[in-house]
């Protein structure tokens, strides 16, 4: 009991010392992301892609800022958090589905359950990978400078391109492989080469889109430094610096 409530006193530290408005922002990416995952934009036989690709970058370039601030045990629990949002506002969908019994919102809604598994099981799975890759570099290659630009970008790709590729690859196959034929999921079928070329071609995307925006995230993750963003947080919970929590 006094282990749980340390954890949510921890937690909810945290939560007042993120910018509540980046933690918004991460929280609906992490929403949209289950939702656009429904709408399949490319359909070959070789490769399929589908419209959460758009907005999944942004959660992984907010726990790389995060998990260089705060540490990879923080990254982790906001991950937590985004995800319960996530299950909260599944499930009121699925209940406004199940009073509104109407073709257009079972566009939006229907078929929640498969998705909301997969994308669940998919993104704690590769939020994890992130972290911890992420930190695993800093102490590994970047010990002198974990927080220079280059430890930032470095850190920041090659564990965006791994994590990424875990998530595209166990949301696809569980969603449009494993789930499609049992009740009530979501009825769209995916081949396993479907599945590998939109895992790859995803993570090679949100990569360059990681890129891009590096710049940015290294810049709010500078400021964070500047300010003495969540101090408090970092004094109690990260005595020994980032890399060690």
């Amino acid at each position: 009991m006094n282990q749980l409530l340390n954890k949510t006193t921890m937690v909810a530290a945290l939560l007042r010392a993120v910018p509540v408005g980046m933690t918004v922002i991460f929280v609906l990416a992490v929403v949209l992301m289950n939702f656009l995952a429904r709408i399949t934009l490319v359909s070959l036989p070789w490769l399929a892609l589908n419209a959460g690709i758009t907005v999944s970058w942004v959660s992984f370039l907010f726990v790389d800022i995060v998990t260089r601030h705060f540490g990879a045990k923080a990254a982790n629990m906001l991950s937590v958090v985004a995800i319960g949002v996530n299950l909260i506002v599944c499930f009121f969908s699925v209940v406004i589905g199940r009073l509104f019994d109407h073709p257009s919102l079972d566009m939006v809604v229907g078929g929640q359950w498969s998705i909301l598994l997969a994308s669940t099981i998919a993104y704690l799975v590769a939020a994890l990978t992130n972290n911890y890759t992420n930190v695993f570099l800093g102490r590994r290659f970047f010990r002198q400078n974990p927080d220079g630009r280059k430890a930032f970008a470095v850190r920041s790709y090659i564990s965006t391109f791994l994590s990424q590729c875990v998530d595209n690859f166990l949301f696809v196959f569980l969603a449009f492989v494993v789930f499609p034929n049992l009740p009530g999921a979501l009825p769209v079928h995916w081949t396993v080469a479907q599945c590998v070329g939109a895992s790859v071609l995803c993570a090679v995307l949100e990569l360059l889109s990681e890129v891009v925006f590096s710049p940015l995230g290294y810049h709010v993750a500078q400021k964070w430094k500047e300010k003495n963003v969540g101090e408090e947080y970092l004094e109690t919970y990260c005595p020994n610096g980032a890399l060690e929590s």
